[in-house]
């Protein structure tokens, strides 16, 4: 398929790229300009920003087969929401595949329940508060005939980057790891390469309407990944606990609120369904011998 993506030349629209052209796809990257950018990989790029809906009008031409979303939100609701007019529009009546990229914040504290699924109604934080709706413009172009589907990545790790190398980062300035609310915060998370294989696997067989949490572990303790993130620094401590309101003076109190967020995420609706299989090393193992020790 030529599948048009947004957000190509990001952290995880580099790896989807590399995955999709594995797999024989080709890819047409929506970036703000056309200036060259040599080892890519992608077939082609037009100019585009989803900033500014009105540049995607005609992006998603005749040729294109498909549409992944990957770029982030604007944090203007109908600003998202014009966005996903103009690209899914073209697809109407198509059958061609839509993929919106959300994430599980919108599920919200998972409290005692243990990996909740695709079914669990949203109850977003505030950085994530209007994407439920955007989601729900998404999926219903399943009545138009668009194979429309979303993503909702865990945390993202893998390659040295994603929230995990703000750990490490914190860890080497600070001189101690640190994590941030209770102590027993668990975060979902997903390899990048493996995240990037959900997509390929939902572009290519995810049916219309459908939900999927990109999650390889369920619930991985922010202790551990704060203490593996510390030995990657140098400061192999017991992690330290950063107070909400100093979390919110470094982070902002939306992002902060987010790090403090406890969850429990189930990504085996994706494994059944889908044939996806997240192979890669867990997190706190990729802190402790990966990606992230590249530098040393």
């Amino acid at each position: 398929m030529k599948v048009l993506l947004t957000g190509a030349t990001g952290y995880i629209g580099t790896a989807v790229t590399e995955h999709l052209t594995a797999a024989g796809h080709q890819v047409v990257a929506l970036t703000r300009s056309t200036e060259s950018r040599p080892g890519r990989g992608w077939h082609a790029r037009i100019a585009g920003d989803t900033a500014d809906p009105a540049s995607l009008v005609g992006a998603v031409t005749p040729d294109i087969e498909a549409v992944i979303h990957l770029a982030p939100p604007s944090g203007d609701a109908d600003v998202d929401t014009a966005v996903i007019e103009a690209l899914a529009t073209p697809l109407r009546g198509t059958g061609r595949p839509f993929v919106y990229t959300s994430g599980v914040w919108v599920l919200g504290a998972t409290g005692e329940a243990q990996e909740v699924g695709e079914d669990t109604p949203t109850n977003p934080i505030d950085i994530v508060g209007y994407r439920p709706r955007i989601e729900q413009r998404v999926l219903a172009e399943a009545a138009e005939g668009v194979r429309a589907t979303v993503v909702r990545p865990g945390i993202v790790y893998g390659r040295g980057g994603g929230i995990p190398a703000i750990l490490v980062d914190r860890a080497r300035k600070q001189g101690a790891p640190e994590y941030y609310g209770e102590e027993g915060v668990r975060w979902p998370t997903v390899h990048v390469d493996d995240l990037a294989e959900l997509f390929v696997a939902a572009v290519e067989r995810a049916e219309a309407g459908t939900v999927w949490h990109g999650v390889g572990e369920s619930a991985v303790p922010v202790r551990d990944l704060a203490r593996a993130a510390g030995q990657v620094a140098g400061v192999p401590a017991d992690p330290q606990v950063l107070a909400a309101g100093e979390a919110a003076e470094v982070f902002g109190p939306l992002f902060a609120d987010a790090l403090a967020l406890d969850q429990s995420v189930s990504g085996a609706a994706a494994r059944t369904a889908l044939g996806w299989r997240p192979v890669r090393p867990g997190a706190v193992a990729e802190l402790e011998s990966g990606s992230y020790r590249a530098g040393e």
